[in-house]
């Protein structure tokens, strides 16, 4: 019997939830309060107050989770942080920070890379988002700390477990329209310094089309029918299991392994109708660690880590064609990834903190549609030290020197100086980045035929890596009921690597025939251009962020939180908008949690709202929108050792949705099939 109809009968005889981290009572009601000077460690690579990191970091805590009702890591991402978008489809969630790619976002672990991605798109549904204890954004180039790929900014997600004497049952259920069902169960022990965390995550999603009807390709008035989704239905399964053991207030160990499961759900192949497919894409991830920390005072500690990533995924036929049979899982891709961290915090002196550490990572690929099967290592050290100058007045200094099996040596510095006048800071950073072309931009090597026409993409091995410059000032205003926070900056991208299509004349057709036998002739013939990895372009991002958070009187909280960006990629002598970007984007979130004995009411009313969205070449630009959703949890203290919270909601209270009809040359922002009612119950027994 499949893991998710066990995980229903966990549901039935155990309910859910995890404690908000909040300010317990006599019972196990809780009056919840918004920590506003919160512990980050993404900013400086050590643990500090929010206040007191010189590099701003924005915060996503699971207390705020809950009370949006998200349960979803792109659900946190999209409806708390302006400057991050989503589109999803069967290739991976298209993720966009501060007008960049996913490419060049690095998502992290408890500080360790999330590898595994799916056309530059990482599988996102591999997150448990049951385990996280909260998720901090670090905005821009961050290689001095984290080396390749951060220079859009870095994702660090953060997991939670239990470290007090107890054991604990739990489950969380979320149902809305459209199949949608998220659900978490969890079992957690600790005694005596030893804990085991095991957790199940089910999550699923049905398929939908906001219309109908298309454009037939080449009209601007024929319609036909279809049935291609623009959501992309899936079913996904995460299973985890960590184990912790801290004999003594020096010394914490930790081993963990996490199994990740995703298969799309799309409507299949028909004569009667187009946008049907022959097989559903199927993912595969396993991921282990171990680690630990030894410290020898408060302030002088070393920490060592390990881990493997393993990631594949293709394509599962559910309707038989010439080649393949119903069953028959063609692979398209495997990945694996070993990374191994050696890190001390010191404290040299009273009012300094220095970081050494040492990375090594090698990854490898092996893509059967590419025709690639290699490896790659990369070795990196790296130095960090934080001092304070005056008595207001602290700098950070860092520099990074990363070998790269190919592209030789490369260094990224950072330094940073914030002046911290009472409940004032005022930042100034710089920091440089820099991201490794992938093995897939090195070596590809693809042919196929798509409706009589062949397709071929090649690597390139002259490829340099791509460098950035960014620059910020800050200005925040924080205490215990307001923070006020503003924040400009400029990222700069050098030889961003972009995939250009090369003209075909007769010499390079019959290259290309000598390449790839396996095209025929009047295949080679009808061919235009090719496509060809390249450093071309260009990047120019600019913005302005501002952020406010502010306890206005007990039990309510306003947050808003605005973006401006202006991103541009220069080719040739060709300024353009990058793609995918957006000018202006909000988010808002009012909250309200009163307690009455042993019931407690928490009420949310939070929204996105953004301008168009841009594309380039034929591709029209997606129009903005507005989204609002409410969402209302009920807490009972039904005993000393269980504790019951069911929740209803409203997700896109206003029925915003984009109804237009689909083209060859449609984009879409807005994904919502409309409104839904939400409806969830955490239940959580404890000894």
């Amino acid at each position: 019997m499949r893991i998710k109809y066990f995980s229903f009968l966990v549901v039935l005889l155990s309910g859910s939830t995890a404690f908000s981290q909040i300010h317990k009572t006599d019972s196990n009601v809780v009056r919840r309060s918004y920590n506003l000077n919160p512990v980050v460690v993404t900013g400086s690579g050590h643990h500090q107050r929010l206040k007191s990191t010189a590099t701003p970091v924005r915060v996503l805590s699971s207390q705020e989770m809950r009370e949006q009702g998200i349960t979803t890591f792109d659900g946190a991402l999209t409806r708390m942080m302006p400057q991050a978008s989503m589109a999803p489809s069967s290739m991976g969630s298209f993720l966009r920070l501060n007008g960049l790619g996913n490419k060049y976002i690095l998502i992290l672990i408890n500080g360790q890379k999330l590898s595994g991605d799916i056309s530059n798109n990482v599988d996102l549904n591999r997150i448990n988002m049951s385990r996280v204890k909260r998720i901090e954004v670090l905005d821009g180039a961050a290689s001095s700390l984290y080396g390749s790929d951060a220079i859009a900014g870095v994702i660090n997600i953060i997991t939670d477990q239990p470290t007090q004497d107890m054991m604990s049952v739990s489950s969380d259920t979320r149902v809305s329209g459209h199949g949608v069902l998220t659900e978490s169960v969890g079992l957690d022990i600790f005694k005596n310094g030893f804990g085991s965390y095991t957790s199940f995550m089910h999550d699923r999603a049905d398929s939908y089309r906001n219309n109908d009807l298309e454009l037939v390709k080449g009209s601007d008035t024929e319609t036909q029918a279809s049935i291609a989704p623009l959501f992309t239905g899936y079913r996904s399964d995460i299973i985890g299991q960590k184990f912790t053991y801290t004999p003594n207030k020096h010394l914490a160990l930790n081993a963990g392994i996490d199994y990740s499961y995703k298969i799309t759900d799309r409507p299949e192949t028909r004569s009667d109708i187009t946008g049907g497919t022959d097989y559903e894409m199927r993912y595969n991830g396993l991921r282990w660690n171990v680690g630990g920390i030894y410290k020898f005072t408060a302030k002088n500690s070393i920490q060592a880590d390990f881990v493997v990533d393993r990631f594949r995924y293709g394509k599962e036929y559910d309707v038989a064609t010439k080649t393949n049979a119903i069953g028959d899982y063609v692979q398209s891709k495997k990945q694996r990834m070993m990374e191994g961290q050696l890190k001390a915090i010191l404290g040299l002196t009273a009012h300094s903190t220095t970081i050494f550490g040492a990375d090594w990572r090698k990854e490898y690929l092996n893509a059967t549609s590419g025709n690639i099967d290699s490896h790659v290592y990369s070795l990196a050290a790296y130095a960090q030290h934080e001092m304070t100058l005056l008595k207001n007045l602290t700098a950070t200094l860092g520099l990074r020197l990363t070998h790269h099996e190919t592209f030789d040596q490369h260094l990224t510095p950072k330094a940073t100086l914030m002046y911290a006048p009472g409940n004032f800071r005022f930042r100034a950073t710089y920091s440089a980045g820099f991201r490794a072309p992938g093995l897939d931009e090195l070596y590809y090597h693809y042919f196929s035929v798509n409706r009589g026409k062949a397709q071929i993409s090649f690597g390139n091995q002259d490829l340099k890596p791509e460098k950035s410059n960014y620059f910020a000032l800050n200005a925040e205003y924080r205490t215990q009921a307001l923070a006020v926070s503003v924040t400009g900056y400029l990222n700069r991208i050098n030889d961003m690597v972009v995939k250009q299509n090369v003209d075909v004349d007769d010499a390079s057709r019959q290259m290309l025939m000598t390449e790839f036998p396996e095209m025929t002739q009047d295949q080679a013939d009808k061919m235009v251009s090719y496509a060809l990895y390249q450093n071309s372009d260009k990047g120019d991002v600019k913005g302005v962020q501002m952020n406010v958070s502010a306890n206005l009187f007990s039990g309510f909280n306003l947050s808003a939180n605005y973006v401006y960006t202006y991103a541009r990629t220069h080719s040739g002598e060709v300024w353009t908008v990058l793609e995918r970007s957006m000018r202006h984007a909000a988010t808002v979130a009012a909250n309200y949690h009163h307690a009455w004995g042993k019931y407690a009411l928490t009420v949310n009313l939070n929204g996105r709202l953004q301008s168009k969205t841009y594309y380039t070449g034929s591709y029209e630009d997606a129009p903005g929108f507005g989204l609002w959703n409410l969402h209302t949890t009920h807490a009972f203290d039904v005993a000393k050792w269980a504790y019951l919270e069911p929740s209803i909601g409203v997700d896109n209270i206003f029925d915003k949705v984009d109804r237009r009809l689909d083209s060859s040359t449609r984009k879409y922002a807005l994904y919502t099939p409309g409104r839904m009612l939400v409806v969830g119950l955490k239940v959580k027994f404890k000894n």
